[in-house]
């Protein structure tokens, strides 16, 4: 048999939450060796998704690049400016100010004209790649294994797709543009102010280090809060989304009160983990600034020095000034976006846990499709447990012949529904085999093998479209009349015709505008439009009237002949026709037999049905 389905997501789960990246017993610095390579291994994969689109991307740069080397020849002609005046004759050559100042506008106009371009392109990239990433996401939800989805909240799973997908958006289209634009100006403000006077720019010989090392300092302490911060968003999104969707059954216990102080838990964690890493990431600016502004009065202080010297005129003085601004600056913004980068870095990270995640295991070479199915179901000492150590079915065996009804039946937790995600290759067994027709499922394709079902479960699902399009849903190119006969024999055809829009009316929020059993009918009659050999039904009629049940069983008798037929029942009622009645208890078949030979044999059976009709 293949890997097992369950062990990847199951594994990491007990291995100590995926948010907290290495082993908790590891020492910090390995912890912090770890986040380091996973934060470089971020920033390249965003690098990456980047490069697809490369030629924006340069033409991004040609703009940035643009925009502020044209702004910083804007200095230089201000110190020029002030140079034309001649002090102490009190003559001012207007012409040449005029026209230094004709020049400035002309270079600032085109620096703001290329500044808009560098934004309208940014947004450009950033909506491709965010496109890009979404789709990666929904692409690889749908190559994951079910027992991803048994251990993860679907509102944490939602919160990486929306939430965290949207804040590397808002970095990749600000935060990357200021970026470029720091790195452009400080390096043009230094090599501009080097021309000037060399001796002054010692000043941040001093500053600039102070800068780096409070930086660096505080974004070490700080990177792991913006990851509880988007763990914790996270877990309080996939609260709020079970409390929404299980709103019924919290009103009808009354657990209002009870709910609203675990969300409050929640939401204070939220907010206290998001206050946190915003608090601490702020600290970034203010000291960055403090600094930027001491160079500030060294270079007003040195400045007059050596202009008493003569070593410096008053327009260099005014230029370099001007140039310090844009050196210190930018380096000041991007202490404040730091705190943005260090939060968009987390959610790319949560993001490529994600795409990370072990698919379901592909089908061992030279798997065969699964054709001309007769429907024969095997099962050979069957062990299988989704966990470690904790097994659930123990040597499960029986045989379903083709085009036989074959009813499972035993207390809750026997092990039921787990068999039937055996039978559909959900997860693999650990030991033992299961047959189709006499191959192995494991050597057949999942695709093929899942085809040859058809399945109606107890909690219905339906999506937003109109009926039609849930009817047809699988089987593709179905025609109207199909569904219309699918729907006559699950006799829910006269309910759709008596709808405003017939078989074109749109269900709305998982089929809420209709009842619970209209519902379950809707899938029976989906189930029974497709061409497979095999139906699985998890007690699909547990939610209709005993009228309409024992209809759609004269329905479903006719429908069934030449499929064989897995029905999970509680109601044993239900199930006295089956061919053969499968009694699961602890993970075992403990019996087996028709109805009549169950009663006969007063065993567990015998015991479960009395207990029905006391």
């Amino acid at each position: 048999m293949s890997g097992k389905v369950n062990k990847s997501p199951v594994t990491q789960l007990n291995a100590g939450k995926e948010e907290q990246g290495p082993d908790q017993n590891a020492g910090r610095e390995n912890r912090e060796q770890y986040q380091r390579r996973y934060t470089r291994g971020t920033i390249l994969r965003l690098g990456k998704y980047m490069l697809h689109y490369k030629w924006l991307l340069l033409a991004a740069i040609i703009c940035t690049l643009g925009s502020n080397l044209f702004s910083l020849i804007g200095p230089k002609l201000t110190g020029l400016c002030i140079g034309a005046i001649e002090l102490g004759e009190g003559a001012v050559d207007f012409r040449t100010v005029f026209l230094y100042a004709a020049w400035m506008a002309a270079f600032y106009v085109i620096s703001a004209l290329m500044a808009y371009g560098l934004q309208v392109l940014m947004l450009t990239i950033s909506r491709k790649v965010v496109y890009r990433m979404r789709q990666d996401v929904f692409e690889k939800l749908m190559t994951l294994p079910v027992g991803y989805f048994d251990i993860h909240q679907t509102g944490d799973i939602i919160s990486r797709i929306s939430y965290d997908i949207d804040t590397v958006n808002a970095s990749l289209s600000n935060d990357l543009v200021q970026l470029f634009t720091t790195v452009i100006t400080v390096v043009g403000a230094l090599v501009m102010m080097l021309t000037i006077s060399p001796v002054l720019v010692l000043v941040f010989a001093v500053t600039v280090p102070m800068s780096v090392l409070i930086t660096k300092y505080i974004t070490g302490r700080t990177r792991p809060l913006f990851r509880l911060r988007s763990a914790k968003l996270g877990a309080m999104n996939g609260f709020v989304e079970e409390m929404i969707t299980g709103q019924k059954t919290l009103k009808a216990y009354g657990r209002e009160e009870y709910t609203q102080h675990r969300f409050n838990k929640k939401n204070k964690e939220a907010v206290d983990a998001y206050y946190r890493a915003e608090y601490y990431g702020s600290v970034v600016g203010p000291c960055v600034n403090f600094i930027n502004n001491l160079s500030l009065s060294l270079i007003s202080v040195f400045g007059a020095l050596l202009y008493l010297a003569g070593h410096m005129r008053v327009g260099d003085i005014s230029s370099f000034v001007l140039y310090s601004r844009k050196f210190s600056g930018p380096i000041n913004e991007a202490a404040n976006i730091f705190s943005e980068l260090q939060s968009a870095l987390a959610a790319a990270e949560r993001v490529f846990r994600l795409i990370d995640e072990e698919p379901e295991p592909a089908d061992m070479a030279g798997a065969e499709e699964l054709s001309e199915v007769s429907g024969e179901v095997r099962a050979d000492h069957v062990s299988f447990g989704y966990l470690p150590g904790k097994t659930i079915i123990h040597d499960l065996s029986f045989t379903a012949q083709p085009g036989k009804l074959i009813a499972i039946v035993g207390p809750t937790g026997a092990g039921k529904t787990t068999l039937i995600n055996l039978l559909m290759r959900f997860y693999d067994p650990d030991s033992g085999r299961i047959l189709v027709d006499g191959k192995e499922a494991g050597s057949l394709t999942r695709r093929s093998l899942r085809k040859a079902y058809a399945m109606v479960l107890q909690d219905t699902w339906l999506f937003y479209g109109s009926i039609y399009e849930n009817l047809a849903y699988g089987k593709e190119g179905a025609t109207r009349e199909q569904v219309e006969a699918a729907a006559r024999a699950a006799h829910i055809h006269s309910f759709i015709k008596r709808l405003p829009e017939g078989y074109d009316t749109v269900l709305t929020d998982e089929g809420t505008n209709i009842s619970k059993g209209q519902k379950q009918l809707l899938t029976i009659a989906r189930a029974m439009l497709l061409d497979a050999k095999m139906l699985i039904l998890d007690e699909a009629t547990s939610n209709v009237d005993t009228r309409t049940e024992r209809q759609i069983q004269k329905a479903m008798l006719k429908l069934m002949e030449g499929k064989t037929c897995f029905v999970i029942a509680h109601r044993l009622s239900t199930i006295e026709n089956a061919d053969l009645i499968l009694v699961v208890d602890n993970g075992e078949v403990v019996e087996q037999g028709t109805h009549r030979e169950l009663m006969a044999a007063q065993g567990v059976y015998r015991r479960l049905y009395n207990a029905q009709f006391e």
